[in-house]
């Protein structure tokens, strides 16, 4: 008979199931199986060699509580994985009914001859906690195999890989705040003391939170596994071989459950990522944080360590509003620059966050404060409205406790007026002056018939909006914020309790939102309490008209300045619709080759003037 412990050290686990398979073979040239037993628990209580396979399947049986015929069990399967020669002589001890890996029959019967041997290896811990798999064969229990799955394989021998559903995020450079750093630190201890608990993690910026739970794990001197699949949970061995956290991603926005489906075979901490709004179903004990902002102070710290340095993290901090995870990406993106400040103002300003069909990147216009006509009232309320945002961290430093114990650094602002007044224009202008990119919200891809979508949508959207730090801008924002009404039916119902949402939701905004609307009075009353500030557009009288003529025809025109005069008293409409005009002008010159005359403006203003549906026929002299 071949020799099957001659590869292997006689006081190893490799050793000892070479003979129980030799055993099996012969079981009166052998030794029993009390001595295999007797001979594991000595391995056991012996210091095992340093990072050596065998001291790591010593160490997680003690883990998981594994008895003398599963380590057995386990110690043969390995060898099975990893030693070709091996597999071979089990697939011919099997033959013809069991291939290369062990049979829970033969397992049982080299463990000993008691009944319950099988039913014991088929459903014992080392099953239980995925250290083993049972075969999935049709066959009776005895003649279905044990296997360890690749990834305790890897586990095992010092290699840790991905399994089907957990994934060993790579490191990242995102860094946290010295608050949040504290919090970990609290959190991790919290999780020491509790034999079972979950975290769960809350942050509109995925990536924000797993840096916060791989900073737990750290304190925990364990790493993180993210989960592909919640209700996968047969990794408690794997778990326990690496010192892994198992994070899950919980999807869902307002108003979506998700329930965390419960593991007794794991015994240890729990992450659970989520987003802001979603509800989370977890038993036993659960601790919630939510990652915030970080403060002015902290935010320049975030900037030097990525590089920056000290002048532009400064201003950078000051200037931009945001979390952890985005400063980040940012300070990637930025590696290697020359010129960091302007190089870093184009990198915010760019279009870099995926908020789907609900909003789209609108390319900032470069509109100088001469080409807003407005009144000075509203001039002036634009530039409290630019200093407004720029001080909202520290602007209610040093008030009363009535104002800072609810205090929002978020700002909203309502623009009222006709179609053609500025409004979209002015909103390019406060986006240029604050230096955000600025999103265009759709208020038909927003809005959905399917009870709780909108807002789940509306949810989503600003605490994207609130961690990217970034300007929403909501085009007639009054179909969405209306005015509640009386109740007469279920539809009033639910279109009352979605504004209900809405305006709550708003209150709690700490991002920056401008919103346009023909009417203000459309907008329900407690939604108009909820506005930092109402700018009024009005249309423009005679000499902004004059002027508006004036920074849209520039120089490519024969217009004497009596005739912009009269332009101005004679054709009333609004900006917007001189825009119109001039560019229709434009065209009709262009193809005589020759500058904007008197005849290409009033024909121009006639067409308005029809599409418009207003009675007159202006500059019939032109």
């Amino acid at each position: 008979m071949t020799d099957m412990s001659a590869c292997a050290p006689a006081d190893s686990l490799a050793a000892i199931a070479r003979e129980a398979l030799a055993q099996f073979l012969a079981p009166d040239e052998s030794c029993e199986s009390g001595e295999f037993a007797e001979r594991i628990g000595a391995l056991r209580e012996r210091e095992p060699a340093v990072g050596s396979h065998q001291a790591r399947l010593l160490k997680l049986a003690g883990t998981l509580g594994l008895g003398a015929d599963e380590i057995l069990a386990v110690a043969m399967c390995f060898e099975v994985e990893r030693d070709p020669v091996f597999a071979r002589q089990v697939a011919l001890v099997q033959q013809p009914v069991g291939k290369a890996r062990p049979m829970v029959g033969m397992l049982a019967r080299i463990a000993g001859d008691a009944e319950d041997r099988v039913l014991a290896l088929a459903q014992g811990k080392a099953v239980a906690t995925g250290l083993l798999r049972l075969g999935d064969e049709e066959a009776p229990l005895g003649e279905r195999s044990l296997s360890l799955p690749p990834h305790m394989v890897a586990a095992l021998s010092g290699k840790p890989v991905d399994t089907p559903d957990f994934t060993l995020p790579s490191p990242t450079n995102i860094r946290l705040s010295r608050a949040q750093l504290d919090d970990a630190r609290e959190l991790a201890a919290f999780a020491a003391q509790q034999a079972t608990t979950t975290l769960v993690i809350r942050s509109a910026m995925a990536n924000e939170a797993q840096a916060l739970a791989r900073s737990v794990a750290a304190r925990l001197e364990k790493q993180i596994a993210v989960a592909r699949d919640a209700d996968e949970y047969r990794h408690a061995a794997w778990f326990a071989s690496l010192g892994i956290v198992p994070c899950f991603e919980a999807p869902g926005g307002a108003g979506e459950r998700w329930k965390m489906r419960e593991c007794h075979a794991y015994r240890g901490p729990r992450i659970v990522l989520a987003g802001l709004e979603a509800l989370i179903d977890i038993q036993g004990p659960v601790r919630e944080y939510r990652l915030g902002t970080p403060s002015p102070e902290d935010r320049e710290l975030l900037w030097l360590e990525h590089g920056l340095d000290e002048e532009t993290a400064k201003r950078a901090a000051r200037s931009y509003r945001q979390g952890s995870g985005r400063i980040g990406q940012l300070a990637a993106r930025l590696a290697g620059s020359h010129s960091e400040w302007d190089d870093l103002k184009a990198l915010v300003q760019a279009p870099s966050h995926d908020l789907g069909i609900a909003a789209q990147h609108i390319r900032t216009a470069r509109v100088t404060r001469d080409s807003l006509v407005l009144e000075p009232r509203l001039t002036e309320a634009l530039d409290e409205l630019v200093e407004r945002v720029w001080r909202r961290d520290g602007l209610a430093d040093g008030l009363g406790p009535a104002l800072t114990a609810r205090y929002s650094p978020g700002v909203t602002a309502l623009m009222c007026g006709e179609s053609g007044t500025g409004k979209t224009l002015a909103a390019h202008w406060l986006a240029e002056q604050i230096g955000l990119p600025l999103y265009r919200v759709d208020m038909a891809a927003l809005t959905s018939k399917w009870i709780g979508e909108t807002e789940k949508n509306l949810s989503h959207l600003l605490a994207t909006a609130e961690q990217a730090d970034l300007i929403l801008f909501f085009d007639e924002a009054d179909s969405l914020f209306g005015a509640r009404t009386d109740v007469s039916d279920s539809h009033d119902r639910y279109a009352n309790a979605q504004t209900n949402f809405l305006l709550q939701r708003f209150e709690e905004f700490e991002g920056i939102a401008l919103l346009s609307t023909n009417s203000r009075d459309r907008f329900d009353s407690a939604f108009v309490r909820r506005i930092d500030a109402i700018l009024e557009f009005p249309l423009p009288d005679g000499p902004a008209r004059r002027e508006l003529w004036v920074q849209h025809l520039g120089k490519g025109h024969r217009l004497a300045k009596a005739d912009l005069d009269l332009l101005a008293v004679e054709v009333d409409i609004a900006g917007g619709h001189i825009r119109n005009v001039v560019l229709g002008a434009a065209a009709r010159a262009a193809r005589s080759g020759k500058p904007i005359a008197r005849g290409d403006i009033a024909a121009a203003v006639r067409r308005e003037y029809a599409k418009l549906g207003k009675a007159g026929t202006p500059l019939e002299a032109w």
